[in-house]
């Protein structure tokens, strides 16, 4: 049986889990532990407009945290300690 999470971007209590983080790093586990597999590949359709319309490049460091930026609030995931 799959597991259910309750998804913070949907709102569903019972939505599908990820199978495994989507990244190797706290915001991976963060992801699997609050978004649900819909959301997720919803957000992997939207992350190639946000690339695509934002021109980012990632040889500049600063285009991973645009990214991310975008990512958690695609996601209604709340930023990080370090940025509050």
């Amino acid at each position: 049986m799959n597991a259910v999470i309750s998804c913070v971007r949907c709102g569903r209590a019972d939505a599908p889990a990820l199978t495994k983080p989507p990244m190797r790093s706290a915001l991976g586990t963060e992801i699997a532990a609050h978004v649900c597999l819909d959301c997720w590949l919803e957000w992997e359709r939207a992350e190639v407009m946000v690339i695509n319309e934002l021109r980012l490049n990632f040889m500049d460091p600063g285009a991973a945290r645009v990214l991310e930026s975008h990512l958690r609030q695609f996601l209604s995931l709340d930023p990080p300690a370090e940025a509050r």
